[in-house]
């Protein structure tokens, strides 16, 4: 009981793992715009009342772990979330100054889970996902050298 918060008649400790992409997800959060988008979001989510307890850019996506007060919706806040940052990265590093009509920055959708009693796990998973995610490169690299080259069919109708 030690997480929880309160609204006027309500005790409530409601946490979300939630991960989403950019559109065609391009690898575009390196860089500057990687430098900025994590405390861009913090702000963001507390215009809504919410907290980014975790959270890890990578370069393909986005893992935060928030807390959401229970008069929020979790599509409510993520739509914001990722509504007005997409407006932000378009004024600040596209150049736009109004009309973002056509300017995704973000892919439709998301994922998201709630978090239990097991907040540590969560916590561990969102900060090891880079590492793993590096892992995999490997290991594609890896599986790529490995795949045989096609011979070319001989000449003289062997």
């Amino acid at each position: 009981m030690e997480n929880t918060k309160s609204l006027s008649h309500t005790k409530w400790e409601c946490k979300y793992h939630i991960v989403w992409i950019p559109k065609y997800r391009k690898k575009t959060l390196y860089g500057r715009l990687r430098q900025y988008l994590g405390a861009l979001l913090k702000d963001l989510a507390g215009q809504r009342e919410c907290t980014i307890i975790e959270g890890h850019l990578l370069p393909d996506h986005v893992h935060i772990l928030i807390s959401i007060p229970p008069k929020y919706a979790v599509a409510q806040v993520v739509g914001y979330l990722k509504g007005k940052s997409a407006i932000h990265i378009a004024r600040a590093y596209l150049g736009r100054r109004k009309n973002f009509i056509g300017e995704h920055f973000w892919a439709r959708g998301y994922y998201v889970t709630t978090v239990g009693k097991d907040e540590v796990a969560t916590r561990n998973y969102i900060k090891q996902q880079e590492k793993e995610d590096h892992h995999l490169d490997q290991l594609e690299l890896f599986h790529e050298e490995e795949k045989p080259v096609s011979e070319k069919p001989s000449s003289d109708g062997e």
